[in-house]
């Protein structure tokens, strides 16, 4: 059988030698990328103004409120979904052993995306709190269906029946989403696309905590299954025979997918490539070593999502972009030179 394997490119010795170094500075790179988000828009806001902002806000300075209101909110969201989008990529592509297998693929992007055009046109829902739930309900339930229509946990179940399962529910719900916005009224509709867009404005600290919690969860599961991933990308004969229980290792690795997909498409909105460009990425730094590549891509990720978010702000100011579409743009030409480095190979 063809199938799509990475050839790994010789990693930066530098950074495959250091992992915590390399680590250290990638967090080093993210806090400045942060802070020029909190100085960079459509209106920029000097640096001592911004540090007022955060440690002595003034609610009648204008400058303060964009800082705490607007730009805060939208860092945060933007961190948050990128981190969970590189380690679900990571996630999915050690899962699957495919190297092009990316969050959306489960229907998780599809799930949240048809349960809220369903709140906005039944409901008349329009705050970001409730998006947030309404996708992060429809992206669980989508991942649970993927999960049992795939029998992942079957003794002999094997990745291609997860993907196909995720690919087929995936067609599905987005038929039934084009359905509903066809026929709703325009202003449903306008309701809908920011989000759908992957548009960062308008998030809110308020409703961070549940996605907060999720993601934190979802990472702290997805760094305990490494290892067992690691043994089962040598085959599941080999990673059985090496101690690893690969039916709760793959309804766990299931859950944490829910968790990290699911909280950061009800957040930011289904933001496609990230979660796949970022594992390659950091393989090529750190090696195919799943317990190292899992911090590096999320790392990478938070950083691709956050650049995106502040170009989107600068090239069509005082309009904006939104993340999710500029992350598209970017991520095809990237995806196009991933696809240049692999080669096919039997399997």
């Amino acid at each position: 059988m063809h199938n799509l394997s990475t050839q790994p490119v010789r990693a930066a010795g530098w950074v495959r030698g250091m992992p915590r170094q390399g680590l250290l500075l990638g967090v080093l790179v993210l806090l400045v990328a942060a802070l020029a988000s909190l100085l960079i828009g459509s209106h920029p806001i000097a640096m001592h103004v911004v540090f007022d902002a955060l440690y002595q806000p003034d609610l009648q300075n204008d400058q303060h409120l964009i800082v705490r209101e607007l730009r805060v909110p939208r860092t945060l969201v933007a961190l948050l979904a990128g981190l969970a989008l590189g380690a679900a990529g990571t996630l999915m592509q050690a899962l699957t052993r495919n190297p092009l297998a990316e969050p959306g693929l489960l229907g998780v992007n599809a799930g949240a995306a048809l349960a809220v055009i369903l709140g906005v046109a039944l409901f008349g829902l329009t705050q970001v709190g409730q998006y947030i739930l309404l996708a992060f309900l429809g992206a669980g339930v989508a991942g649970i269906a993927v999960f049992l229509l795939g029998q992942a946990g079957a003794n002999d179940s094997n990745p291609v029946r997860l993907v196909l399962a995720g690919a087929g529910l995936t067609m599905l719900l987005a038929s039934l989403t084009g359905i509903v916005v066809l026929n709703t009224p325009p202003q449903v509709y306008d309701h809908f696309r920011h989000w759908a867009a992957g548009s960062l404005a308008g998030s809110s600290t308020a409703t961070l905590l549940l996605p907060t919690l999720a993601i934190a969860l979802g990472l702290v599961l997805a760094a305990a299954l490494m290892p067992q991933l690691n043994a089962l990308a040598l085959g599941r004969d080999l990673g059985r025979a090496l101690g690893v229980n690969v039916r709760l290792t793959w309804a766990l690795a299931c859950v944490a997918l829910m968790l990290l997909a699911g909280s950061a498409t009800a957040i930011a909105g289904p933001i496609g490539f990230v979660g796949l460009v970022a594992p390659h990425l950091a393989r090529l730094l750190v090696g195919p070593d799943y317990r190292r590549m899992l911090p590096y891509a999320a790392l990478i990720a938070a950083l691709l999502l956050l650049g995106a978010d502040l170009l989107g702000r600068v090239l069509a100011a005082p309009a904006e972009l939104a993340a999710g579409t500029l992350a598209l743009l970017l991520g095809g030409p990237a995806f196009i030179v991933l696809i240049s480095r692999f080669r096919l190979c039997h399997l």
